[in-house]
């Protein structure tokens, strides 16, 4: 069965009918020899052509401010008097042309502490502006910023001011392999999380109503919200025990 779909590559239909079996039995059997899908593979060749993970283990620093995950969240702006969230799609609403924000983020490996703040652009001077902040910010609870890991964007890769904060703290800075987002996925996640329960929570009146409302939304992101990956406490639960001082 699995040589049949690596000749033809069609799927458990065409291969139930020439096997005589029912396509659910052949989509199970595909599965258990964990035979890609289609969907992933050239369809020329039949060489898996999406990225994958190399493994399945996830990792976790072992100690707070042992690494830290950037990474920057864009969003379009809100229109004076809110957009399509609060009026339906209509021509009335003109959020066209306003251009975006940029939202960056930060949150340290092990205990999912975040912060985040909201810019106009992504330039190498701001995310390196972002950074020196938000070592401060960490200070504050008493951790120490020893690594710093991003994707390859040209402000944290190429830009001589962010490096510059590197430098004068004494950070070590890494980043993820090309193709492999996975590696910086506990930011990715967190602005997967700011986008659902911040950014398109509720309609916003006004672009500066919703950048308003970010700074809440951490604090409760940080001190209140439970989490899963480190089981079912609070992040702050996790800074010296629950100890540090949020501020």
């Amino acid at each position: 069965m699995r040589i049949m779909r690596e000749l033809t590559r069609r799927g458990p239909v065409f291969i139930g009918a020439h096997l005589g079996m029912h396509a659910s039995v052949v989509g199970r059997v595909l599965r258990r020899h964990h035979a890609p899908l289609l969907r992933d593979l050239d369809p020329v060749t039949g060489v898996v052509i999406k990225a994958t993970r190399r493994s399945a283990n996830r990792y976790e620093h072992a100690y707070p401010g042992s690494l830290i995950h950037v990474d920057v969240k864009k969003l379009g702006r809100v229109p004076d008097g809110g957009g399509w969230r609060a009026h339906g799609r209509s021509e009335k609403v003109r959020g066209r042309g306003i251009g975006y924000d940029y939202v960056h983020t930060a949150i340290d490996d092990h205990s999912r502490v975040a912060y985040a703040e909201t810019h106009d652009d992504e330039k190498g001077v701001t995310a390196a502006g972002f950074l020196e902040r938000a070592i401060a910010f960490y200070a504050g609870l008493g951790v120490t910023v020893e690594r710093v890991i991003s994707d390859n964007a040209f402000a944290y890769r190429k830009s001589v001011a962010f490096r510059g904060v590197i430098d004068a703290h004494g950070i070590k800075q890494k980043f993820i392999k090309p193709h492999c987002p996975w590696t910086n996925g506990k930011v990715e996640r967190l602005n997967r999380t700011l986008a659902t329960e911040w950014a398109y929570a509720r309609p916003f009146t006004s672009n500066a109503e919703r950048r308003a409302a970010l700074p809440t939304w951490l604090e409760y992101y940080n001190l209140d919200r439970a989490h899963l990956g480190i089981g079912g406490k609070t992040p702050i639960d996790r800074i010296n025990n629950g100890r540090g001082q949020y501020i």
